[in-house]
């Protein structure tokens, strides 16, 4: 019998475990559940009309490449946060100002596969500063400001292919961190895939994060080998200065991964002291090599631009020692998890019936013992035994991720066995185990990552809902599930769907962050250059085939109303601004025949939307949130005749003299002959 044939028929017999494991808990589901009293469960998520949440939670959207805001206990949806993606909602990527937040090396990149958010951490508890998450299909790290629930920036990560262990912070979010999960040639090239264990590379990088702005820099980049970095996490306590990520396919295969990657019984972790790297990197033993990524940042004037990124220091293990050691742990592994003392490791594999706990103080010893089993591409493998604390047996079946809830548990997630199951980090018994609805990937305590969990909560992030939620055709709902763990039994208290696929979430006490949100932009410092701050200073102005419109909205009307003179092809700009200085009062802009999006203007900010229309008439535009009583009032028109018209461009405003008109007309004319027609204006 072959190698592929044996591995095959095991991964058939672990699927009938899990089938079987998943019908024996759906026996008897009410018990196991506990959901017990309804309206005890009732209770404890409802939230009062006029009051508020214990919690913020920040859910992924996978494929959906935005942030979910929830509320919890409630499960309410707060806010869709736009990253990645384009947002009609809100003019997120279409508007002239953030379209420059979604530039890569590729082009102009409108969308991503967002899976992890991270909060930032002082000491190693979030802070409410801010929100980092990977775009795991063009590989960017975006980071967001709690303060206003926007993101401020987006770097590309070069030399990546997958950004997936990505961007799992460091305790005092030195560095985001960010390990390729596709290992790719770096620099790219035109190589034969066959040539993959040659010549591919995995590669880990360390973006710095400004304690001060947040503001991110590649500060070094490590070339390890070619195998899937999946997740990671950063140490904490006294395993601050190490990152750990696991791997698999060490077999270094380029095709058909279900079988070729699963022929060894064990995968590493990989633990990085990035201390050391630090010191190599000061030391001059990382090379500078070429790489072109986009780096894009939101101005305070709340107009984005791009800089780009020329080259970055590259380090590898043998200019570095003591730079990364290999854990091996059981095969396919896909979460690694610290727990809140910073002294164990928890490792995952998926295709393994129990869960690896490593120690750190044993790693360490074994390290200085040189207690190695081997080498593996040149870098030390640990013997299995010298840094294994214990192992959890019986745990489940596929066992994904785990959190910890700050009391000496631990809460891991099962796949296959569709369930939560509670263990202690003391002596590794399984404590309690609660079926979830169904398949679950990641899980969620409320600071179940860091030193500090506050650990009242649990929350299950499904991949299947199949009989949870009316059905929505071929596509259901995606679920999130949540547990009470305050006591010594897990409660089912809440389902509730969610956007896009949740791959993970990060949740903290409102209380941290709800009194510092920004209420409204001051208006009197906008910077914007082509922001109205008032209705004097609203004006038209022609620059070719370009033509400026300089707008301000206020309940109820914007100024202008009327606009005349435009030419069919002209690139009409929009720029409006709100007046409004009051919380809570955005206006929309939007015009027919727009191919973009609408405008979302909140108090006191410009937004500048592009225009181009085809053909004559004339053409309504309006607000498109209600702002007032008389909203619907809320609208205008703007005269387009054929291209070469002699109809001059006028408006009403307090800034237009009718008797100009003639003058508009001729300076029409002059910029006719210039024909400058910059699609981007003058920005």
């Amino acid at each position: 019998m072959s190698r592929s044939t044996t591995i095959r028929r095991r991964l058939r017999s672990f699927a009938l475990l899990a089938s079987g494991a998943a019908v024996a808990a759906g026996c008897g589901r009410a018990d196991a559940a506990r959901v017990g009293d309804v309206g005890d469960a009732a209770a404890r998520v409802y939230v009062a009309p006029g009051k508020y949440d214990e919690f913020y939670a920040f859910f992924s959207g996978g494929f959906d490449g935005q942030i979910g805001v929830y509320g919890l206990p409630s499960g309410r949806l707060l806010k869709h946060v736009p990253v990645f993606s384009q947002s009609a909602e809100n003019g997120w990527g279409y508007s002239e100002q953030t379209k420059p937040m979604l530039a890569t090396s590729y082009g102009f990149v409108p969308w991503d596969d967002a899976h992890h958010p991270q909060l930032s951490q002082t000491g190693g508890v979030p802070d409410g500063r801010w929100l980092f998450i990977n775009g795991n299909n063009t590989p960017r790290i975006a980071r967001l400001d709690l303060t206003r629930f926007e993101t401020e920036e987006i770097l590309e990560i070069p030399n990546s292919g997958g950004n997936h262990s990505s961007p799992f912070v460091t305790e005092n979010t030195e560095y985001v961190v960010a390990g390729t999960r596709f290992s790719v040639p770096a620099p790219q090239r035109d190589i034969s895939i066959e040539e993959y264990k040659d010549a591919f590379s995995g590669m880990l990088t360390y973006a710095r994060v400004d304690s001060a702005t947040g503001r991110m820099t590649i500060a070094f980049q490590l070339r390890l080998p070619a195998f899937d970095y999946d997740l990671s996490h950063a140490g904490k306590g006294p395993s601050h200065g190490w990152s750990f990520f696991t791997t698999y396919n060490t077999e270094e295969a380029n095709t058909k991964l279900e079988v070729n990657a699963s022929q060894r019984d064990k995968d590493y972790i990989a633990a990085v002291h990035w201390k050391q790297a630090e010191q190599c990197v000061a030391q001059g033993k990382a090379k500078t090599e070429p790489a072109r990524y986009a780096h894009n940042i939101m101005g305070a004037d709340g107009i984005a631009r791009t800089e780009w990124g020329s080259g970055v220091k590259v380090l590898t293990p043998d200019a570095c020692p003591g730079l990364v050691y290999l854990l091996p742990t059981p095969k396919s592994p896909h979460g690694v998890d610290v727990d809140p003392t910073g002294e164990f490791i928890v490792g995952s594999g998926k295709l393994a019936t129990v869960l690896s706990v490593h120690s750190f103080s044993k790693m360490q010893k074994a390290i200085a013992d040189r207690a190695f089993a081997g080498e593996d591409h040149g870098i030390p493998v640990l013997n299995p035994e010298a840094t294994l604390a214990g192992e959890v047996q019986g745990a489940g079946l596929g066992a994904l991720h785990t959190e910890f809830d700050g009391k000496g548990n631990a809460y891991t997630s099962m796949f296959l066995s569709s369930e939560i199951v509670k263990w202690s980090l003391k002596d590794y018994k399984v404590l309690d185990r609660a079926p979830v609805y169904y398949s679950v990937g990641h899980l969620m305590i409320p600071g179940g990552d860091s030193r500090k969990p506050w650990g009242k909560y649990a929350v299950a992030l499904n991949k299947i809902t199949k009989d949870r939620y009316l059905p929505t055709g071929p596509e259901l709902a995606q679920s999130a599930q949540l547990y009470d763990i305050s006591g010594d039994r897990m409660k089912l208290l809440l389902d509730f769907p969610t956007i896009g696929e949740p791959h993970y979430a990060q949740a903290l006490p409102a209380a941290l962050i709800k009194d510092r949100q920004l209420k409204m932009y001051s208006l009197k410092d906008n910077s914007d250059p082509y922001a109205s701050k008032n209705e004097k200073s609203t004006r038209v102005e022609r620059k070719g085939r370009a033509v400026h419109v300089m707008m301000t909205s206020v309940r109820s009307h914007f100024m202008p109303d009327k606009i005349e003179g435009i030419q069919v092809g002209d690139s009409v700009f929009f720029h409006v601004t709100n007046l409004e200085q009051d919380w809570d009062v955005p206006h929309g802009f939007a015009v027919m025949g727009a191919t973009n999006s609408e405008l979302l203007l909140m108090p006191g900010q410009t937004r500048t939307l592009v225009w181009t229309p085809d053909r004559v008439g004339i053409f309504p535009f309006y607000c498109t949130d209600f702002c007032s009583a008389l909203h619907q009032e809320m609208q205008g028109y703007i005269r387009v005749s054929p291209k070469g018209s002699s109809v001059a461009l006028k408006w009403n405003s307090p800034s237009y003299k009718a008797g100009d008109a003639e003058d508009d007309h001729k300076k029409d004319d002059d910029h006719k002959k210039g024909d400058d027609h910059d699609q981007r204006g003058t920005r």
